[in-house]
């Protein structure tokens, strides 16, 4: 009797993770592009593959291209796979983002900087809460992102917001609205992606061109998860802003746990490049949030 309660904890205990009760987000599904985004700018520079499965960014001297969720979105988790341009991505930029979209907006920012042949991408976040940003850490990925997909993702609620490479927290970005730090708890947020030319400051300062002899550039997406609360109307604002309803309000995903926070120090420690909580030149004060996100 004892081994059959002890094989069905067990099995419960492995239906939990699945279902993302143990500290990590639920594990995505796989959905074609068309059920959750629809094209923005340039569709004409977005290549379907695979049934949709697969939907490939193209940039050329003539244009970028972009997509956007079909709809908006208070809390939640969102995630893609990705394949960044391969060879020299110099001046380029990738980018996977969430944006409200007011003067004073809230965004989540992945934006991938492209590098000089054999130069490492360098990944740059962002977090704007109210209109404000400027809180810009930048890290080097501890692979090639070039050569296959990896899984990119944000999971938001009314605690945290915790952005992931994989299943490793890069960054988490905590309420801090008991210090005064604006947090995003009523502005629906749309998803996009796009691929364009931002020689202008995006590698090495702009010192580095694009070299549009290797155009055209392809970025590749491919998972294009969604599992949000869906508001577009105040009463659905309202509904999404009710605790405890949602599995990504529940207790274990209020904090990050021992072996993330472990994970977040391995990044701080190995992989970051700049980190706006540790630029004294530029924050003579110390931003209040820093400390609460564990960012020094």
């Amino acid at each position: 009797m004892g081994t059959v309660k002890a094989l069905l904890f067990s099995i419960v205990l492995i239906n939990l993770s699945l279902l993302g009760f143990c500290g990590y987000p639920r594990r995505p599904v796989d959905v074609p592009f068309w059920k959750n985004y629809e094209p923005s700018w340039a569709s004409h520079h977005i290549k379907y593959l695979n049934g949709g499965s697969t939907a490939d960014l193209v940039l050329d001297r003539s244009s970028g291209a972009g997509f956007q969720s079909k709809k908006s979105y208070l809390f939640g988790h969102f995630s893609m796979k990705m394949k960044l341009v391969g060879g020299d991505s110099a001046g380029i930029v990738t980018a996977f983002y969430l944006s409200s979209n007011n003067a004073e907006h809230d965004e989540i920012d992945f934006e991938f900087l492209g590098n000089r042949t054999g130069q490492p991408y360098i990944l740059q976040t962002n977090v704007f809460t109210g209109g404000k940003g400027d809180r810009e850490q930048r890290i080097y990925l501890w692979f090639d992102p070039t050569k296959g997909y990896h899984s990119y993702s944000v999971l938001w609620n009314t605690f945290q917001i915790v952005i992931f490479v994989d299943d490793v927290p890069i960054r988490a970005f905590k309420n801090s609205k008991d210090l005064g730090v604006k947090f995003p708890f009523n502005q629906p947020m749309k998803i996009y992606s796009s691929l364009w030319d931002a020689d202008d400051w995006a590698t090495r300062g702009g010192l580095e061109k694009t070299d549009w002899s290797k155009a055209p550039f392809t970025a590749s997406y491919t998972s294009f998860h969604v599992d949000g609360c869906e508001a577009a109307t105040p009463h659905e604002v309202q509904v999404c802003n009710t605790k405890g309803m949602r599995w990504w309000d529940q207790k274990a995903f209020q904090d990050l746990d021992a072996l993330q926070y472990r994970r977040l120090r391995w990044i701080r420690q190995k992989y970051t490049i700049y980190n706006y909580c540790t630029d004294r030149q530029r924050y003579p004060v110390l931003p209040p949030e820093c400390t609460k996100d564990r960012d020094l």
